[in-house]
């Protein structure tokens, strides 16, 4: 049982940069990587988010997010869920169960600016929904889920992965190779 948690789980809004961070952080602790949108668009036989969502609307989405996710199982990896992923309490208890969930915070600022396609980006939210609506119908969800939050709103996505890495020792709940050095800037 002690590869149960060997995945670090990153969740948070769209444009939090789970990518990015995740594929860094993957490097720096030698784990494989995975985007769940990725295995998503894969499952939809290589439709993108958009494309489900303006076809079968955003509840379709979720319902193949959930899939996609109550399917991964995996040891030793880097997950960037979708923004979306915490709306399933049997995926986000699966992916738990398997890894440690770590929040990427970024403020409703700094979201705005990083957004440029909030329409066609392949959201998971109602038609009427705004920005301002998805983040706070999320932050209840995503802190709920959090076992480590990192604010990284002014952050590089360099400096948030060492922030993780640090964040991870702090709560002891993931096991570091201890040749991982938390300050190591990649």
């Amino acid at each position: 049982m002690a590869d149960s948690r060997s995945n670090i789980v990153l969740v948070g809004m769209p444009g939090a940069g789970k990518s990015s961070v995740g594929r860094l952080l993957a490097d720096a602790v030698s784990l494989h990587f995975i985007d769940t949108d990725d295995l998503i668009s894969s499952a939809a036989r290589g439709r993108s988010l958009q494309d489900i969502v303006d076809s079968e609307g955003y509840l379709a989405l979720r319902r193949i997010e959930e899939k996609v996710l109550l399917g991964l199982n995996c040891q030793k990896h880097v997950i960037a869920t979708g923004g979306s992923a915490v709306y399933s309490p049997a995926a986000m208890d699966h992916l738990k169960r398997n890894g440690v969930i770590v929040l990427l915070d970024v403020d409703l600022p700094t979201l705005r600016a990083r957004i440029n396609d909030f329409d066609t980006r392949g959201l998971v939210k109602r038609p009427e929904q705004t920005l301002d609506d998805l983040f706070a119908e999320r932050a209840e969800l995503y802190g709920k889920y959090a076992e480590v939050s990192i604010a990284c709103s002014q952050m590089k996505p360099e400096e948030v992965c060492s922030a993780i890495l640090a964040g991870l020792r702090a709560t002891d709940l993931f096991k570091l190779p201890p040749e991982v050095d938390s300050n190591k800037r990649r």
